[in-house]
């Protein structure tokens, strides 16, 4: 017996980001034969009617298909009258602007990816926020059985939401075309250095999705697509280079919603928020990015402690002359090397689009040779900036 294995390369790199293999990937048409719980394909992306997918009897074969729709498919998916009560969006807007203001008045400016700072508004964790604000509100608001659906149908049971309230005002200028959360939000250098299967394993890892709060005409700028896009492995090696920004701009769609429509998509998209062309269209939206229960360790570990103890002996193995590698190595092993979840309020990112990560400062205290009593200071008081 034999078989001819399907050979991968281990890990990517710039030279697999081909324009020429992407177009084949992208440039093709969606069936509405092969998504029999779709109502409509409109520009590719598929059309769901909220009422009669929630009606359906087979609620698994609904979500068998938005997986497919997700991985496989054109990667987008849009829910009509997600929220069919518009007095429960009514009151979460009333909510999210209520936080706007007292953003306002405390003089907080919040940043935003991929946008000019300052050109929108951003209201960071407004899950949190709004519960706090109006538990109330908030119940009737997440009780929406729409992203139950497609949560669980993408990340399976114990997935958690979180939220950030995003406005594009008249004149908003449109993001730069991206791919998100995890891998998405490295650079290329560090992206690189993942596998091709850690590539391929960040898509299912979160869900994202947009709730309109208005009427979104297409001149006030909804979410820019490029469907199928996600299929392309080297995505998020890809995405920054010049030739892909232009052939997203050239190629991608772009659907009005109405207020209470919802649209979900794989993470690994190629998407960017519209310019606001209109003169009187305040563009609300509620972005929700749902996670994968297993996107945790098994295990709580203080590891702020751990770097405390740790760096008195990285630091004296430092001046005896330890390499960087043997450095890096128990730096690995000790202090938190990932910068998120964090409190983007207090703790925005810096020089990038993510805070420095407990590992971040145990390697700038040794270059900088930091007391352990300075570090110690700083750690603190980077976990209390994560603090929400």
């Amino acid at each position: 017996m034999s078989f001819t294995a399907v050979h991968r390369r281990a890990w990517l790199s710039e030279q697999d980001c081909d324009l020429a293999a992407l177009r084949p990937l992208v440039e093709r048409t969606t069936d509405p034969a092969d998504y029999p719980y779709a109502d409509a394909v409109e520009r590719n992306v598929l059309l769901y009617d909220s009422e009669r997918v929630g009606a359906a009897e087979d609620r698994r074969a609904v979500q068998e298909e938005l997986v497919r729709a997700l991985t496989d498919g054109p990667g987008v998916v849009v829910f009509r009258g997600a929220f069919p009560d518009a007095a429960v969006v009514d009151r979460a807007t009333a909510v999210f602007e209520a936080l706007i203001r007292e953003q306002d008045a405390a003089g907080a400016t919040a940043g935003d990816h991929f946008a000019k700072p300052g050109a929108n508004e951003r209201v960071w964790n407004a899950l949190e926020k709004a519960a706090l604000y109006d538990p109330t509100a908030f119940a009737d608001y997440y009780a929406n059985p729409v992203l139950a659906l497609v949560s669980e149908a993408w990340l399976g049971p114990g997935y958690q939401v979180t939220s950030q309230v995003n406005v594009v005002n008249p004149g908003g200028l449109a993001q730069t075309a991206h791919r998100d959360y995890h891998l998405g939000f490295l650079s290329d250098e560090v992206a690189a250095a993942y596998p091709a299967h850690v590539h391929r394993l960040s898509p299912v890892l979160t869900l994202q999705g947009a709730v309109a709060h208005c009427d979104m005409p297409v001149e006030s700028g909804p979410t820019l697509y490029l469907p199928y896009s996600q299929t392309f492995e080297p995505g998020y090696l890809a995405w920054r280079r010049p030739e892909f920004q232009a052939y997203f701009k050239e190629h991608h769609v772009q659907l009005p919603l109405a207020k209470g429509d919802a649209v979900f998509f794989n993470p690994a998209l190629f998407h960017a928020a519209g310019t606001n062309r209109t003169t009187d269209v305040r563009r609300v939206a509620n972005l929700l990015q749902v996670s994968s229960a297993f996107g945790r360790a098994m295990e709580t570990v203080d590891r702020e402690t751990m770097a405390n103890a740790v760096y008195p002996v990285l630091l004296r193995r430092a001046t005896e002359g330890a390499s960087e590698e043997w450095l890096a190595n128990v730096i690995a092993a000790s202090a938190e090397g990932y910068p998120f979840p964090t409190n983007l309020d207090s703790d925005p990112p810096v020089d990038g689009l993510a805070p420095p990560s407990q590992a971040d400062l145990v390697r700038r205290a040794l270059r900088e040779r930091w007391t352990p009593r300075t570090l110690r200071d700083g750690l603190r008081a980077a976990a209390e900036r994560r603090e929400s």
